[in-house]
C-alpha cells in the first residue's frame, strides 16, 4: 500500500505516538541509543530497528546476548499482543522473516569468527589481559620486534612464543627497547593462561574474518543480518567487549570514505554497551570516543543498546543521536539520576514531564526522539513501539542448524589454518636452523587508506572481493576447499600490505592513541 506507514522512502517506522515516528535513513548513521530497564522491551525494539535497516537493504550486525534476538530469522507468530499493538498503531499485523547469518566465536551456534593476535593490536590485548602500563609497554615490544624480524602473530602459541624470546634475550633486547622484566613477562604468560581458560584460543588465528561478508545484501536486496551468538561469550565479558570494539576497529581501517550517504552500509548493535566502558584506561577511552565520532563517514551506523545512559560516557553520549528511553526504575538515588540525566539528554516536550514519564512508560512504550532534517533531534515523543514482523523469542536448534547449513558462508570458516607462523619460526632460530623459505610479513587485517591501496593491487591476482561489489550474481558456490585456499590467500595478502605500515599504525585504535614503543 502505498499510504502504508512501514513503507515510506527513506524512513523506517519505529512506532506511533500522536502521529508515527520514523528514523531517517540518511541520518542513520549518526547512532544512536536505546536504553531502560530489564523487561521494558529494549530487545523488540533493537528488532524493529534491525528489521527497517534490513527491509532498506542496509546490512545489520548485532549481538545476541540472550539467545532471544535469533528469532528474526524466523516469521512472526502472530502473538495476541503483538496483533493488538499492531492495530492500536493503525497496522495490520504481517508475519515476515529476514535473510540472517550466524556467528558464533566458539564456533558453536554460528560460522567461526577468528582474528589473529596482529589484528587484535597491542592496546587490545592488553585490555583483553588487564595489564597495567609497564606490561602494556612490554606487549608493545613484543609486537614491534615481531614486525621487525617478521614473525607472524597469529594466535595464542605465537603471542607465548614471542614472550619467551623476549625473555630469553632481555639483557640484549633492554638496550634498544627499554627494560624487559622477567616479572612482567611472567605476568603477561600467566594472564595469557586466564584468557585461554576463557575460550580465547578459538578466537584468535585463521581464517580471519572477512568483514566484507559482513555487508551483503539477498536475492531480493534487503540487507543481511549478523547475529553473533554471544550467550557464552558474555561469560567473559572482557572478551565480549574487546572482541566486538575490534569489530568496530576493522570496520573504521577497512572501509573506504562515503561522506553522507543516502543510507548507513551497516548498522552495529552493541548490546549490554557498558561492558565496554567499564574500567576502561584513558586511552582506549580516547579510542573509542574517536572511531565513534569518525566511522559515520565510513557509512556505520553503532547503536548502543544498554540499562542505563549513565553507562555512556559524556564524550560519546553526546554523539547518539537517534534515542529510545524505554521506561526506568526510580528506587534509589542513583536511579533516580539517572532519570533526571535521561530527561535532560532529550529536547523537551511541553505537553509531559519528561523525567515523570520515564518512570511511567509501560511495555513496548519508549520516550523516541529520532534526528530530523539536517540533524536536529526532534522533540520527544511518548511512543508506542511498533511490533516486529518477524519471531520475538529464540528459534530452535533445529531451525538455527538449517540455517548454518544452508548459508553461503558455509565451509569458508569452519576449518582452521595453521600456517608457519612466529611459533614455528622461533623454533627453527632456537634450533640454529632456517627454513630456506623467503620471510613472510607480519600480519595484521587489511584496511582503507594505505592498507586498502595494498590490497587493491594484490586483488586483481587474488581474486579478493570489495564489499561494493555486486552480490554474486550468475557467481559459482565455491567448494569448501576453494573457500579455504582463497581465505589462506587473502590473509597473506593482508600480511603483506600491514607491514608497510604496521610501525606508523598498529590497528586502527594504536593509531588514534598512539601505542607505547
Amino acid at each position: 500500500m502505498a499510504d502504508d506507514p512501514r513503507t515510506q522512502p527513506g524512513k523506517i517506522l519505529i512506532g506511533k505516538s500522536d502521529k508515527y515516528e520514523y528514523l531517517t535513513l540518511a541520518l542513520g548513521n549518526r547512532h544512536g541509543l536505546v536504553t531502560g530497564a530489564t523487561g521494558t522491551g529494549k530487545t523488540v525494539t533493537l528488532q524493529v530497528l534491525a528489521e527497517g535497516f534490513s527491509n532498506s537493504g542496509t546490512a545489520v550486525f548485532a549481538a545476541d546476548v540472550k539467545g532471544d534476538l535469533s528469532g528474526i530469522a524466523a516469521p512472526g507468530d502472530s502473538k495476541p499482543p503483538f496483533v493488538q499493538r499492531a492495530k492500536d498503531i493503525g497496522l495490520e499485523y504481517a508475519p515476515d522473516r529476514f535473510p540472517v547469518v550466524f556467528w558464533d566465536v566458539f564456533g558453536e551456534q554460528g560460522h567461526p569468527i577468528r582474528a589473529t593476535i596482529s589484528e587484535m593490536g597491542p592496546l587490545l590485548v592488553s585490555r583483553l589481559l588487564e595489564l597495567n602500563e609497564t606490561q602494556e609497554g612490554v606487549l608493545n615490544i613484543a609486537f614491534r620486534i615481531a614486525d621487525e624480524q617478521k614473525y607472524l602473530l597469529l594466535d595464542m602459541k605465537d603471542l607465548r612464543s614471542m614472550l619467551q624470546y623476549l625473555a630469553d634475550n632481555a639483557s640484549t633486547l633492554t638496550t634498544q627497547y627499554g627494560n624487559i622484566a622477567p616479572a612482567t613477562i611472567g605476568t603477561i604468560q600467566r594472564q595469557l593462561l586466564v584468557l585461554e581458560n576463557q575460550g580465547a584460543t578459538k578466537f584468535f588465528g585463521e581464517p580471519a574474518l572477512d568483514i566484507s561478508d559482513f555487508i551483503k545484501t539477498d536475492r531480493d536486496g534487503r540487507g543481511v543480518i549478523n547475529v553473533l551468538a554471544a550467550d557464552k561469550l558474555m561469560r567473559s565479558p572482557k572478551l565480549y567487549a574487546t572482541f566486538l570494539l575490534w569489530m568496530l576497529s576493522e570496520l573504521f581501517e577497512t572501509l573506504p570514505e562515503v561522506g553522507d550517504a543516502a543510507q548507513p552500509k551497516l548498522v552495529f548493535f552493541f548490546d549490554e554497551a557498558h561492558l565496554l566502558f567499564d574500567n576502561a584506561p584513558k586511552s582506549l577511552m580516547t579510542a573509542i570516543e574517536q572511531v565513534v565520532r569518525l566511522i559515520r563517514s565510513k557509512g556505520v551506523g553503532v547503536y548502543f543498546v544498554t540499562q542505563n545512559p549513565l553507562d555512556v560516557p559524556d564524550v560519546v553520549l553526546g554523539q547518539l543521536g537517534n534515542r529510545a528511553q524505554h521506561a526506568l526504575r526510580a528506587f534509589t538515588p542513583r536511579d533516580q539520576k539517572a532519570v533526571k540525566a535521561a530527561a535532560e539528554t532529550f529536547r523537551q516536550n511541553p505537553a509531559f514531564d519528561t523525567s515523570a514519564v520515564i518512570t511511567q512508560l509501560g511495555v513496548g512504550e519508549a520516550l523516541v526522539s529520532m534526528l530530523e532534517g539536517k540533524g536536529t533531534p526532534e522533540i520527544v515523543s511518548r511512543t508506542l513501539i511498533a511490533p516486529p514482523g518477524s519471531r520475538v523469542g529464540p528459534i530452535s536448534p533445529e531451525e538455527r542448524k538449517a540455517i548454518v547449513d544452508s548459508s553461503s558462508l558455509r565451509g569458508k570458516y569452519e576449518t582452521t589454518i595453521d600456517r608457519e607462523s612466529a611459533f614455528e619460526m622461533l623454533q627453527v632460530r632456537a634450533a640454529g636452523k632456517t627454513t630456506g623459505n623467503a620471510p613472510v610479513e607480519a600480519n595484521a587485517g587489511g584496511g582503507g587508506g594505505i592498507f586498502g591501496k595494498i590490497e587493491d593491487m594484490l586483488g586483481g591476482v587474488l581474486g579478493g572481493g570489495s564489499s561494493s561489489a555486486p552480490a554474486g550474481k550468475g557467481r559459482q558456490r565455491m567448494s569448501t576447499g576453494e573457500m579455504i585456499v582463497k581465505s589462506a590467500a587473502q590473509s597473506a595478502a593482508r600480511s603483506l600490505g600491514t607491514q608497510i605500515t604496521r610501525a606508523i599504525l598498529r590497528g586502527v585504535l594504536g593509531g588514534l592513541t598512539g601505542s607505547k614503543k
